[in-house]
């Protein structure tokens, strides 16, 4: 089947299955309160920990994440402050000091805090958490913003990973995103990271921006192998501007239509793939010795709100602005706005404004839909099994996993499913297929492809 079909047929608006359920079904039933207890409740385990910091030094026009532009140190560091009272809330609610294993600043841009914030910050980490010798400690960059008080700072405080924003190099591109940054800076940057020690390094691109063209994501993607990544993750730009009104400023007229995005996919993928990077899941690729790699071609890799990880904790605690947590009773997300953030660290409290409790049900989907995502595979009697529940519970997956499979897509045989080369640009749409959440039609996510 030709691929303009199976994009009309299978490129539609579903989820990126970072959890679920997913977060528009959070609601305002998981209160502070409900959180403390969660905490509280906490099995003696190790932890993952996310912080995120919402300021950035410019918008980028494509930017779907929760960020306002703050060039002033007198907010980042207010900001810092409470960053630090949410870890003490949070800690105390749990009750003991317990061990941390993954440690991710994410954004916005975490280097928009002062040197000395961020050192403060993993201070309070290490000491109100037992953070592991080997903890991966990650963080995300802009190269356009680090300056050497920074650098240093990043390394004293023991980052191991940092992932670094490149999109794309094209200057046309560039100029439509609001985002110029040459490659000397990027490569300046990666350099500079290296001298300080941090020497795992992933790279961000996208396609599907304004003026894109396969030949310009090629040379991007060529350009980016030069600076030599462990990791590199290639997103389609989620065009949401119902969700973000600055997206309306993009040239629509010049975004690249289903086919165009595919074929851009494509291309960088086999530029990846030839240069001997393992693809994994929906969108990584990894060096064949990165962790990540190891991870998938044992199953162990796992997928939250950051991607694809080697994270084996089983509660991720999220600190900040906008931050969402997991944990074995379900997720919690902070206050998104910025002021009402503050003001509930200001009064003490957990600034937590809505969630989900996760039901059995919920935990039995979630793993078939992780399965689907991270191994390209999944066993449903197996999973089914492990949580006392019958496969005819995915009786509604059934029609659309078998036009799928007769489109070449999957193979669907003996309650597994498996997805073929062909059917990895529509994983989530698999995925889709045993969300019990998803309306039809109702969804304002963004495309699959």
């Amino acid at each position: 089947m030709d691929i303009a079909t199976l994009l009309e047929r299978y490129d539609t608006r579903v989820p990126r299955y970072t959890s679920y359920p997913t977060a528009p079904h959070f609601s305002p039933a998981v209160t502070p309160g409900v959180y403390a207890n969660w905490l509280a409740e906490l099995p003696d385990e190790p932890l993952s920990l996310y912080l995120h910091v919402p300021f950035c030094e410019q918008l980028c026009l494509y930017c779907g994440c929760n960020t306002v532009v703050v060039r002033r140190d007198g907010p980042r560091s207010a900001y810092a402050e409470a960053l630090m009272e949410e870890i003490g809330l949070a800690a105390d609610a749990i009750g003991a000091r317990r061990r941390a294993t993954h440690i991710h600043f994410g954004g916005g841009t975490p280097t928009a805090l002062p040197a000395h914030s961020l050192r403060r910050i993993m201070h309070r980490l290490r000491t109100r958490f037992d953070v592991a010798p080997d903890a991966e400690i990650a963080i995300e960059l802009d190269p356009r913003h680090l300056p050497a008080d920074r650098l240093a700072a990043l390394a004293d405080i023991g980052i191991t990973r940092a992932s670094l924003g490149v999109q794309d190099f094209a200057p046309d591109v560039q100029q439509a995103v609001g985002r110029i940054q040459s490659f000397a800076c990027t490569m300046a940057a990666a350099v500079a990271l290296r001298t300080h020690g941090i020497t795992a390094l992933n790279l961000d691109l996208m396609y599907g921006l304004p003026y894109q063209t396969t030949e310009s994501v090629t040379q991007t993607a060529r350009q980016a192998l030069d600076l030599d990544p462990n990791r590199i993750a290639v997103f389609g730009y989620a065009h949401v501007p119902w969700m973000k009104r600055h997206q309306k400023l993009l040239p629509e007229a010049a975004l690249p239509n289903p086919l165009q995005r595919y074929a851009q996919r494509q291309a960088i993928a086999q530029i990846l793939v030839d240069a001997g990077y393992v693809q994994i899941g929906l969108d990584h690729f990894a060096r064949s010795d990165d962790a990540l790699s190891r991870a998938a071609a044992n199953g162990d890799m796992h997928r939250n709100f950051q991607g694809y990880t080697t994270d084996q904790a089983p509660a991720l605690i999220g600190f900040g602005a906008s931050a969402i947590g997991s944990l074995p009773q379900g997720y919690a997300q902070n206050e998104t706005s910025l002021p009402n953030y503050l003001a509930a660290i200001a009064h003490g409290t957990l600034p937590v404004a809505r969630g989900v409790a996760i039901t059995p049900q919920d935990k039995l989907r979630r793993e078939v839909i992780e399965n689907i995502m991270c191994n390209m595979r999944v066993d449903l009697r197996a999973v089914a099994a492990a949580h006392n529940a019958d496969p005819s519970i995915f009786a509604e997956a059934k029609q659309t996993l078998a036009h799928m499979q007769s489109d070449g897509l999957i193979t669907y045989k003996n309650n597994v499913v498996e997805i073929l080369p062909p059917g990895r640009p529509f994983v989530r749409t698999v995925a889709a297929a045993f969300d019990a959440y998803l309306a039809p039609g109702q969804a304002r996510h963004a495309a699959a492809v």
